[in-house]
């Protein structure tokens, strides 16, 4: 039997989130034919122990050593069949019927990727969308987030319409593999963060784009993360690189060591 969606999933010490995970997977893709491609970045907890004792329903991949996030889902797919591709992180939970936001995709044309409403662990709503990076936008990283009032409120007055981003958060990304293959999937520039933005940067070239359907959510177990801001930082470096051009490109490299000067004298994050 064809499999009509591949999640694809990467981990690294991640042997508290597995469970709900895969059981939400199991609960919400009843209706798919589906298989759950797991990439593990050299997990050095129980997660290797844990998937092959209760999972046998999976096809993992163990790396021996850690790849980083676009490596590992682009080891991934390369093992998947799917002609759907969703990108899950494993610190999630889905809380609806995955068939319906796959019809969703279907039957829009220009979708190239589609998000969904994320909610934190007390399913709280987290803003899971944003802005394409302009020059001056990078001295604030938070700038990016700033989008109309219901995204920032979390409260849509239709919610079953769909709307059209920048970029949403690989964390739930949904997405066909004729348009994966087309952009040669994740960057592997980068380690962790921003390649979902240059990913859905990507889709435009080939006249495809962002969506982000509301009425739908997933729970993400979103940590922190010491190391976020910095890898932000050299992500967004990264992103100028390959999508600015000129004075456009030197205006945001200014920008980002102007963010990274304050952050580090002004709250000492790195």
């Amino acid at each position: 039997m064809i499999n009509e969606l591949s999640i694809i999933i990467v981990t690294f010490n991640s042997e508290k989130y597995i469970s709900k995970c895969l059981e939400s997977i199991k609960t919400q893709c009843s209706k798919l034919n589906y298989e759950i491609i797991i990439f593990d970045n050299y997990s050095e907890d129980r997660t290797i122990e844990l998937l092959e004792s209760n999972y046998n329903n999976i096809r993992l991949i163990k790396s021996k050593k850690n790849l980083g996030f676009s490596k590992g889902n682009n080891q991934a797919i390369n093992h998947s069949t799917g002609k759907y591709i969703l990108l899950l992180n494993i610190d999630t939970i889905l809380l609806q019927d995955l068939s319906e936001i796959l019809n969703q995709f279907k039957n829009t044309e220009s979708i190239g990727a589609l998000g969904i409403k994320m909610l934190d662990k007390d399913k709280k709503y987290l803003l899971s969308v944003g802005n394409f990076p302009k020059p001056w936008s990078l001295i604030k990283l938070s700038s990016l987030n700033n989008i109309s009032t219901e995204f920032i409120s979390g409260h849509f007055n239709n919610p079953n319409q769909l709307r059209k981003v920048d970029w949403i958060t690989g964390a739930f990304l949904l997405t066909k593999r004729e348009y994966w293959d087309a952009v040669n999937g994740l960057d592997e520039d980068y380690f962790m963060y921003v390649e979902d933005v240059d990913f859905c940067k990507k889709l435009e070239t080939i006249n495809k784009y962002v969506y982000f359907l509301p009425s739908h959510y997933f729970i993400h177990f979103v940590g922190f993360n010491k190391n976020r801001e910095r890898l932000l930082i050299k992500g967004y470096s990264i992103f100028v690189d390959k999508h600015f051009r000129r004075l456009n490109r030197i205006l945001a490299k200014t920008s980002l060591k102007i963010n990274y000067a304050y952050k580090n004298i002004f709250k000492g994050l790195y």
